[in-house]
């Protein structure tokens, strides 16, 4: 019974390994970079065909918005007076996507998380990707994507100067500050490995490329001196921009009159929706990269086990936000107020929007209060999708069915999405894909730097002594209760 329980204590304790336990550093260096010095010949067939079904839809979505500026914003469903359809709906559901990424890298780095390590490179990598598809959708409904340069203040003969007290302005500034800075600290946080990329290729090429990337990184103490307090700071510039960009947006919609918009629940609300849907997508990635690349000894069931309670937490959380906006609703005794919220819930068109929402995003997550379900890679990414699905109900029911009853039931109109609504959404997840799958081509997808550290750690600090110490806890209570 003892040698029996022992082992069931070591097997709990290799469940909360960050990492398999003896990694060698050669070992990580050619599961990291091994696939990304591959010559084409020996690119994974899986590869191939996955960038072919991603680059199918990037063509569809080349196609429709060349399509849009040809015809104009009419080939929309957009009308008076949903003048929000689909551009901004997806606009609001990629900027939450991002929010994750910013979410393990920096604010986890901060608080000294050492479980973020193998995630936070291919988490940094959506946040750019998700910010690039999430910036295009305000653009092309401006209607004139072509002069959209207007929106930033710069001196021009017409006259012209922003208007700062316009939604549209508060979002260019927002994205442009949230994507350069996610962009620089995935940078910084690249250059050791791209030097060890460098000293590793075969191909003078890739020398010459990874050589120039790598800012002439030669690993001395001062380099790494100077690259770990760069590191902090820009992890400490991005902390605020998790709380302040989805702000911004959730205030695109607070600032107006519109009922069912105007709630102050709207910032924190958003916030945590945006958190929720980015695990969902960082879990949706994880998964199959773990599988594809035989990184299961470094992208561990800790990783899934802390990325699913994050998940649950902020679900729970958004959950509260819409009894929150019910609850508001009913109390303000606004009638305007209260007849929106019974639209959402009850009206004739979409309720089934609102209830299906709930569901995927209310009762889809309770499997996760088990720990035997968040520890499970199938199971997380069925309710992963389930969620993503859930939250971009959500952006539809708050921006589409909101927008369809307004004050003057004489301009009341249904809101339907047109094939080239689709289209250009669906187009948008080709772009995400495409880019994505260059990534983890050209770049390791795991930050090898990092991991490293982490076999240090458990080298020269005694991890084994320490799992000693716990398994023989978890022994003495299991005595105990069975003297008890």
């Amino acid at each position: 019974m003892a040698v029996s329980s022992k082992k069931t204590a070591r097997a709990v304790v290799e469940i909360d390994r960050v990492i398999g336990k003896g990694e060698q550093y050669g070992a990580i260096d050619d599961v990291i970079n091994d696939p990304v010095l591959a010559g084409p010949l020996k690119t994974p067939r899986w590869w191939w065909v996955g960038f072919a079904i991603a680059m199918t839809f990037l063509g569809v979505y080349l196609t429709s918005i060349i399509y849009l500026i040809t015809k104009g914003t009419g080939v929309w469903g957009n009308n008076v007076p949903v003048a929000w359809g689909f551009p901004i709906i997806n606009f609001v559901w990629w900027i939450g996507i991002g929010h994750a990424g910013t979410l393990i890298s920096a604010i986890l780095l901060l608080f000294r998380q050492p479980w973020r390590t193998s995630i936070n490179r291919f988490a940094e990598a959506m946040t750019i990707f998700a910010v690039v598809c999430a910036g295009l959708y305000p653009i092309l409904h401006l209607g004139r994507p072509w002069v959209f340069y207007w929106l930033a203040p710069y001196p021009n003969t017409l006259g012209l100067f922003p208007q700062f007290r316009s939604p549209l302005d508060w979002d260019l500034f927002a994205i442009s500050t949230y994507g350069s800075v996610s962009v620089l600290f995935w940078y910084i946080g690249l250059i050791p490995d791209l030097a060890s990329l460098r000293d590793r290729a075969a191909s003078s090429f890739q020398r010459l490329l990874y050589g120039t990337l790598c800012l002439g990184w030669n690993g001395s103490a001062k380099a790494w001196q100077r690259y770990q307090r760069a590191y902090l700071l820009l992890a400490a510039l991005s902390f605020p921009l998790v709380l302040s960009v989805h702000s911004t947006i959730a205030l695109d919609f607070a600032v107006s009159q519109v009922p069912g918009w105007n709630n102050t629940v709207m910032p924190p609300y958003f916030v945590a929706g945006a958190v929720f849907a980015g695990f969902a997508m960082v879990i949706i990635l994880a998964v199959p990269l773990r599988k594809a690349f035989g990184l299961e000894h470094l992208i561990t069931l800790r990783h899934l086990d802390n990325c699913g309670k994050l998940m649950l937490g902020t679900g729970m959380v958004v959950l509260y936000g819409y009894t929150v906006e019910l609850f508001m609703a009913w109390y303000s005794g606004v009638e305007f107020e209260r007849y929106m919220a019974f639209n959402r819930v009850f009206g004739n068109d979409h309720w089934w929007a609102f209830w299906l929402l709930i569901a995927c995003n209310g009762l889809a997550i309770q499997p996760l209060w088990l720990r035997s379900v968040r520890q499970s890679p199938f199971w997380l990414f069925v309710i992963s999708i389930i969620v993503s699905i859930g939250m971009w109900l959500e952006r539809f029911v708050i921006v589409a069915i909101t927008l369809t009853k307004d004050f003057l039931p004489s301009s009341w109109a249904d809101y339907k999405a047109t094939f080239w609504d689709w289209s250009l959404y669906l187009g948008s997840l080709g772009l995400f894909a495409t880019l994505f799958f260059l990534f983890i081509r050209l770049l390791p997808s795991i930050s090898g730097t990092e991991v490293k550290e982490l076999v240090h750690h458990d080298a020269h600090h005694g991890s084994d002594y320490l799992e000693d110490i716990r398994a023989d806890f978890f022994q003495e209570g299991k005595t105990g209760e069975a003297g008890a």
